[in-house]
Parts: structure tokens; C-alpha cells; sequence
């Protein structure tokens, strides 16, 4: 992995050199969009609104919309003057427990690594955070911005997770939320429920997931170039319990889809 930035986490008196990774890579489906009669890849072209040219790279600018929706042009030399982070520092501000930190407003994920003079630094800081059971709450500037983060342990190292501000968490809004939480379930009904999600409950295994789109994708394209996969002989697998119809415009009983949905999840626990 190449490293994004290099800076140091800032704990109290103590300084430690570390480099940022990303932690992820988001695998989306990307299609391109091509000529349906020939199949070439189209491409787009800059084109400006007002006076109807193409506007090569080097005549783009920034521009900032205001509010009222007046958009104002900055030069790059302008955007440098603004009062902002200049030290590659992840500063330390206060600790807390991970369950105080809605997962909502994780927005990205990092690694951090040692520099090698650091090892013993960051080793200490990583276990006492571990031993404390909580997370550091920084703030670190990327990309020009000084975002909110929490800084916690995980399988060794330390993650940075940067925190989406409260502004940028949309409310939800919903007519049944007006009186409350909404209507009181029937006790019936919500003890089903319960047992159906005791009788679902497993250890969390991510790696257990298929991505099914995709793997049908994979198929579908290869099957276009190749032709369809010789099929091999059908065999028969035990049947589960009936389950509730697909819904439709009825409303459907919950009860009676609860009680199928908990017989059918006690079935497949048995055959595990």
C-alpha cells in the first residue's frame, strides 16, 4: 500500500510519526456507457452554460456557491490562504467509549503505521487504549479540511475513522414518527419477533457474505462472450418450511408471517 499522508498523533507531551492507509476500497459495479450501434465508449466533453464552449481542462476554475446560489470564483492562491491546519498533526482531544460514537457519522477509515523510531510509542498507545477499553477523539486535517475522528485499536493497529460533522446527517423525517416512536406493538406480535431474532443470532462472519450481483454479472457477461456453462445434475435438497407469500398490495398478517419466518429459522439451525 502506498501511504496517503505522514504526520503525528499528538498525546499530550508525547508525538508519535506515523503514515495513513486507507482501510477500505469500496468495490462498485461501474458500467461504461457506450454507442448502442457499434458498442465504442463515449465520452463527454466540458461544456460551459452561459456562453455554450467546450472548456479545455486548463480553463477550469473553482467556484464557490453561496447560499443565496450566487457562485463565487477562487483562485488556488486564494484557497492556500485560508486560515486552516498547516502541521500534519492528529491531535488528541479527549477519550470515550466506542458505543458513544454513533456509527452514522463514520465516514472513512484508515490505517496508521509507525515510523520505525515509534514502534515502542505507538505500541504503548495502542495497548492502553485496549486495556482502557476507549477511543481517542482527534482532529486531523486531510485534504485541506480539519475533520472531527476517532483513533481506536484494531487487530494490532490503530484505525482512524473520520467523523461526518452532525450538519451532515440528514434527520429522519417521517409522518409515523410525529406522536412519538410511532404506534405501540401488540405484546403477542413483539414476542414472536423477539424469538425470531434470538433464534437469527450468530457470530458476525462478513466474510461469510456473497456479493450476489455480482458474481451473477460475472456469469451473464462470461455467458455473452462464451456461452452458457454445461449443467451438471439437479439434486434434490430437503425442503424448509412454507413461507408467507411475496407481499403485495394486502396488508399481510404479521403474526402468521412471524410465526412461519421462526419455524423456518429453527429449521435451518437444526440442519446446520
Amino acid at each position: 500500500m502506498r501511504s496517503l499522508w505522514a504526520g503525528a498523533i499528538s498525546f499530550g507531551l508525547v508525538n508519535i510519526p506515523v503514515r495513513l492507509y486507507p482501510a477500505t476500497q469500496p468495490r462498485e459495479v461501474a458500467f461504461r456507457q457506450v454507442h448502442r450501434e457499434d458498442g465504442g465508449r463515449i465520452s463527454f466533453r466540458r461544456v460551459c452554460l452561459d456562453c455554450g464552449r467546450e472548456v479545455p481542462y486548463a480553463g477550469v476554475a473553482k467556484g464557490y456557491e453561496r447560499p443565496g446560489g450566487d457562485v463565487v470564483m477562487l483562485s488556488d492562491e486564494e484557497l492556500a490562504s485560508l486560515p486552516r491546519e498547516r502541521t500534519h498533526r492528529i491531535e488528541v482531544r479527549s477519550f470515550t467509549r466506542a458505543h458513544e460514537i454513533d456509527p452514522i457519522l463514520v465516514a472513512r477509515s484508515y490505517y496508521l503505521e509507525p515510523a520505525e523510531s515509534a514502534t515502542r510509542a505507538y505500541v504503548v498507545f495502542r495497548e492502553a487504549l485496549q486495556r482502557a477499553g476507549k477511543v481517542a477523539v482527534v482532529t486531523v486535517t486531510l485534504r485541506q479540511r480539519e475533520a472531527l475522528a476517532g483513533l481506536r485499536a484494531r487487530d494490532g493497529v490503530l484505525v482512524l475513522q473520520t467523523l461526518l460533522a452532525p450538519g451532515e446527517v440528514s434527520g429522519a423525517d417521517f409522518p409515523f414518527l410525529a406522536a412519538g416512536t410511532g404506534p405501540r406493538p401488540p405484546e403477542p406480535e413483539l414476542t414472536m419477533a423477539t424469538s425470531l431474532i434470538d433464534a437469527m443470532t450468530q457470530r458476525f462472519d462478513p466474510a461469510a457474505h456473497h456479493d450476489r450481483y455480482q458474481e451473477e454479472l460475472d456469469t451473464l457477461s462470461r455467458t455473452k462472450v462464451s456461452g452458457p456453462p454445461e449443467q451438471g445434475p439437479s439434486v434434490d435438497e430437503p425442503s424448509e418450511p412454507s413461507q408467507p407469500s411475496e407481499p403485495g398490495t394486502a396488508e399481510p398478517d404479521l403474526a402468521e408471517s412471524l410465526r412461519a419466518s421462526l419455524a423456518a429459522a429453527k429449521y435451518r439451525r437444526a440442519a446446520v
